[in-house]
């Protein structure tokens, strides 16, 4: 299992592990386009994947112009390992070297970013709100 940081060529391989999760279902996969991995992935934020015998199996992507965990999945036959949380570590050492802004996940997963040690903040739209702050990043990895 290898964690690497996202490329172009990746967009269709993350477009199936997107499509294949169970919780955060997309209405019409066509929602999100693979602009929009290119946008996020190289003009607001960077990201990452997970590739196992050169097969995508998780990606995370973090938006440095929103403050927001844009996404984190992981194909449904790879959940349980670890996997999201190294993605999800990764992730936020990158964005906290980059910038001191809280960041927030757009998330249904509210069990993970609790056990993660982020700290709920109220709602946004129908889902809660989740922040991770620098201190409490930094003081999290000690």
């Amino acid at each position: 299992m290898t964690i690497r940081e996202a490329s172009l060529e990746d967009i269709p391989q993350i477009q199936t592990v997107r499509n294949s999760v169970k919780e955060n279902i997309l209405s019409d996969p066509a929602l999100v386009t693979d602009a929009d991995c290119e946008e996020f992935l190289f003009t607001r934020g960077k990201g990452w994947v997970s590739e196992t015998e050169s097969r995508i199996v998780g990606f995370s992507i973090v938006d440095l112009k929103e403050n927001n965990i844009w996404a984190l999945f992981l194909h449904p036959d790879f959940e349980n390992l670890g996997i999201g949380r190294k993605l999800h570590d990764i992730m936020l050492d990158w964005y906290f070297e980059q910038t001191r802004e809280d960041v927030w996940p757009g998330t249904r997963a509210a069990t993970f970013y609790k056990k993660s040690g982020w700290s709920e903040t109220g709602t946004h739209g129908n889902e809660i709100r989740f922040e991770m702050s620098y201190n409490n990043w930094k003081n999290r990895k000690q």
